[in-house]
Parts: structure tokens; C-alpha cells; sequence
């Protein structure tokens, strides 16, 4: 599954990015993770770009509730 593959990079570079310590959310700013998810969805190819946009726009939902961090349950 394209979207599962997605969002299992997108853990893990959460995970790499955060300045959190290990073990927790590994929040990130929001706009870091909307540039990683569009160019590793754009690479991918199996992802539509109506796709990408109604995911990020979900994710962003939710990390305004955050102070502006996406958290790894977000997704």
C-alpha cells in the first residue's frame, strides 16, 4: 500500500527530526512535514496530488490545535 509506505517514512523522519526526546510524538513543525510528505508523495507517483492536499489540510487541522506541530498520532 502506497499510503501505508508514505506514512511509515514520514514516522520515521519525524522520528529523526524532532528535538523531542526518544519515545514520545516527535512533534514537528507543520510546515516541514507538509514539504517532506509533498516531495516523497510527488516521488512516489501513486499518490494524487487531490490526495496529498486533502491529507495535509487534515494534518494541518490538527496541528493548529498543537501550536503548530504535527504529531506522529496525527497521522
Amino acid at each position: 500500500n502506497p499510503l501505508q509506505s508514505l506514512l511509515s517514512s514520514m514516522k520515521h523522519a519525524s522520528e529523526i527530526l524532532t528535538s523531542k526526546p526518544e519515545g514520545g510524538a516527535a512533534p514537528i513543525p507543520f510546515e516541514t512535514f507538509s514539504f517532506l510528505y509533498s516531495y516523497l508523495a510527488s516521488i512516489d507517483g501513486e499518490v494524487s496530488e487531490d490526495e496529498t492536499e486533502a491529507f495535509l489540510h487534515k494534518i494541518k487541522e490538527e496541528a493548529d490545535k498543537q501550536d503548530g506541530m504535527v504529531l506522529i498520532r496525527h497521522f
